[in-house]
């Protein structure tokens, strides 16, 4: 491993640990995603929390972290094994960030950032996968697993070099879902339109329990 390689690992590591999602629900004066919702600062929960627009600019932020060293890191001429270190170092960040109490997302966007730099065809298919997939079954972990279990398939189609470092970023996205996967073997894992309409229900009935009974 180079001295440079070494750096843009960490590097990429203490960019993925910046929460996009933390930090926007801030701006937007929305709850902290990690203690609202499902719990998981990412676009998914910032979305049932506080719509479309906020959920944007999170699932942008979040790719970008993923995107960023890595592009620089492949434009300088680094071998793919080590832009897939790079890319789970990003991923890393986000999933167990420093700057946040280590209490981060899934890394699902960051994952999908990182891979982006091998070619919009190949991340035009894992979005299209992911879509397809939330919209036949409503559930976004599904469509995060089955675009991690394609990304390695999709990615040896368009650029064969860089299916291992594809791989092992899959591997860490389907590991960070192992609780996601239990509930949706017992059925509890609960679709993402639901879980908005839950959430204003709860906040109502908190409301009236704070305001107590009228008489």
């Amino acid at each position: 491993m180079t001295a440079f390689g070494l750096l843009m690992i960490v590097l990429a590591y203490l960019l993925g640990s910046i929460s996009s999602a933390v930090l926007i629900c801030r701006l937007y004066g929305l709850p902290d995603p990690r203690e609202q919702g499902s719990g998981n600062p990412g676009a998914t929960n910032v979305f049932r929390l506080g719509g479309r627009l906020a959920a944007a600019l999170v699932l942008l932020c979040d790719m970008l972290k993923g995107t960023i060293p890595v592009w620089v890191s492949y434009l300088l001429g680094v071998n793919p094994f080590m832009l897939g270190l790079i890319g789970i170092a990003a991923c890393l960040g986000h999933i167990y960030p420093i700057f946040f109490h280590f209490r981060g997302g899934k890394g699902v966007a960051t994952a999908l950032g990182a891979i982006a730099p091998i070619g919009l065809d190949l991340t035009g298919m894992m979005l299209g996968t992911w879509i397809a997939a939330v919209l036949v079954t409503g559930y976004s972990s599904v469509g995060a697993l089955l675009a991690s279990l394609f990304a390695p398939l999709f990615t040896w189609m368009v650029k064969p070099q860089f299916t291992m470092p594809v791989a092992m970023l899959s591997c860490l996205i389907i590991f960070r879902h192992q609780e996601n996967i239990k509930r949706l073997i017992r059925k509890e894992e609960q679709k993402i339109w639901n879980k908005k309409k839950k959430l204003t229900e709860n906040e109502d009935q908190e409301g009236r329990g704070r305001a107590g009974p009228r008489s």
